[in-house]
Parts: structure tokens; sequence; C-alpha cells
């Protein structure tokens, strides 16, 4: 079964305090949407995954090895879609020694990565809106390596094993978050 975005958004208010990593998911979410559009597969599917991925984060920071196989016991029980689940559990591969083998699995990788990458930018603007940013700011600051630095930028190449170049990676990113601006509010 696939959550409807109503109930996963139940079971964030329950899992995440308010805050920057609601926003994270919800950015997830948009972007997963855009790429599910443009791969040609089902919107509602990806963009749950984007919104649930980080469902156990505030029990798991401290433990990565753990980061998603307690999402996956929260979903399991919900009877929800295996897709779902095993793309939240390959957004995590590293640290569950397992591999990314799906569409989703890779996609879901990249553009949760992506986020801390374009709300770092769209800080530095000097209005802070994410309205200014421009892909080619994204690209520059993709190529920085001091530049907020916690974004593992192998991650968000991943975007290529989907048949989405780089650029047009970002493209779709940016488009979505600023999409959904007010909800970040940026």
């Amino acid at each position: 079964m696939v959550p409807t975005r109503s109930h996963a958004l139940i079971l964030i208010d329950q899992y995440l305090k308010p805050g920057s990593l609601k926003k994270h998911v919800l950015a997830t979410e948009a972007i997963m949407r855009a790429l599910a559009r443009r791969l040609g597969h089902n919107e509602d599917l990806w963009g749950i995954a984007g919104l649930l991925h980080d469902l156990d984060y505030e029990e798991t920071k401290d433990k990565p090895q753990r980061h998603g196989l307690v999402t996956e016991n929260i979903l399991k029980e919900k009877g929800t879609e295996e897709s779902i689940i095993q793309a939240i559990k390959a957004h995590n591969a590293e640290s569950l020694n397992i591999e990314r083998k799906t569409e989703m699995d890779y996609a879901l990788t990249c553009a949760e990565t992506i986020t801390g990458l374009i709300v770092a930018t769209t800080l530095v603007y000097p209005d802070k809106k994410i309205a200014s940013v421009k892909p080619k700011s994204i690209r520059k600051r993709m190529k920085e390596k001091a530049f907020a630095q916690g974004v593992n930028r192998d991650l968000i190449r991943l975007c290529e094993k989907i048949g989405i170049p780089l650029d047009e990676f970002i493209d779709i990113s940016l488009r979505a978050m600023q999409g959904i601006a007010s909800d970040l509010e940026l």
C-alpha cells in the first residue's frame, strides 16, 4: 500500500520535531515528484518515499547504522509498499552495507542530498530567497568543496545512474524546491 500524503504527514508530525528536518523532507518530496514526472514513474509513490525517508532520524541521528531500519519497521507495520521501504533504506546504503538497485533508490539518495546544497546556496544570497537562486549558482557551489562541506557531491552525482545529467538534475531540483518556497520558508 502507498500511504496517502495526509497519512504520511501525520507520521511526520508524530516522529519529527518542527524545524529544518521537516522542511528537508518536504523539499525531498518535491524533488522526488519532479524526478518521477521526468522519468515516467508514479509521482505519489516517489513523493511519499521522499517525505518519509528521514522518519526515524530523530531516533537514529547518532546511530547511522540504524537509520532507515527503524522506519522500515514502522512502515512494514502499516503495510507500506516495499519499494518505498527499499528506497528509504537505500538512501543510507553506505551505513547499512546494502546496494542501491532501483531508479527510486538512486533518485532518493541524490534528491535528499542536493536539498542541503540548494538551501546553503539560497542562504548566501542577499535576499535569502530561493526564487532568486539560479541553476548556475548551484553548479558553481557544487565545485566548491569548502562550501556546504557536509553535502556529499558524489551522492548528488548519482543522478547520472538514472540517466539524468547533473546540470539537468540541478535544474529539476531547484525548480521543485522553488515551487514550495513558502513551505520551506525560503
